[in-house]
């Protein structure tokens, strides 16, 4: 399989995502300079994925914002969505603002899958929070998720090669990768793009559930940078 290439540029006020498979612009001139600033990174900061589709996920044991204790590795038998997300991401605003990701949360853990959102920021950096502030992200958002994990250090973000906010990945029932990449077919910053676009996540969670092959088990993610620290 050959890898997707993706061209990032920026302009003034404007933040361009180009994915080349597709041709897919996406275009975010109605963000602020200091949001385009904050929504890319230096593309050597960005890691080389580990993961790899029909292999098994990365392992990764690590406590939630409540201080229970998560392994990867005890939810072998169910579907298992990992949302990187940074609530101050135009893109991420984009799905929980509008109540998208919130339904998604819900109608797939309602379906038996664990949904777990992972925060890499470092300190310092944006979309950065501590426990306490990702619980309040929660409810104030009346979010679903069946755990947050804060991984500051970025060891789960980088074992996973998480590029963007949002970047998902779902996990088969057997352990290994189903899907990586976007939450959706439309690269934007817009919510009246949401009900126009394949919602890639729901489609592979679905395939996984009934044991079908997913149908787009790669696609580019788009959205801010993952802050990782140095």
């Amino acid at each position: 399989m050959k890898a997707t290439k993706s061209l990032l540029g920026i302009t003034t006020g404007v933040f361009l995502l180009l994915t080349a498979s597709n041709g897919a612009i996406s275009n975010a001139s109605n963000l602020t300079n200091t949001e385009n600033k904050n929504a890319i990174q230096s593309s050597s900061e960005i890691r080389v994925a580990a993961a790899r589709v029909n292999n098994p996920a990365p392992n990764f044991v690590a406590a939630d914002t409540n201080g229970k204790t998560h392994r990867l590795t005890d939810f072998k038998g169910k579907v298992v969505v990992l949302e990187w997300t940074n609530h101050d991401c135009p893109f991420v605003r984009k799905h929980y603002g509008s109540g998208n990701m919130q339904k998604l949360q819900k109608e797939l853990t309602g379906k038996g899958a664990v949904w777990i959102s992972i925060i890499s920021s470092a300190p310092g950096m944006q979309g950065y929070v501590s426990a306490s502030q990702a619980n309040e992200l929660t409810k104030s958002r009346n979010a679903a998720p069946t755990a947050v994990i804060l991984d500051p250090e970025g060891k789960i973000g980088k074992q996973y090669g998480a590029r963007t906010t949002p970047h998902i990945f779902v996990i088969g029932k057997d352990g290994n990768v189903g899907y990586m990449g976007a939450i959706d077919s439309i690269a934007s910053p817009d919510p009246a793009d949401i009900p126009k676009a394949d919602n890639y996540v729901r489609d592979a969670v679905n395939s996984l559930i009934s044991g079908k092959p997913v149908a787009n088990s790669v696609t580019q993610p788009y959205g801010c940078s993952v802050k990782y620290g140095s």
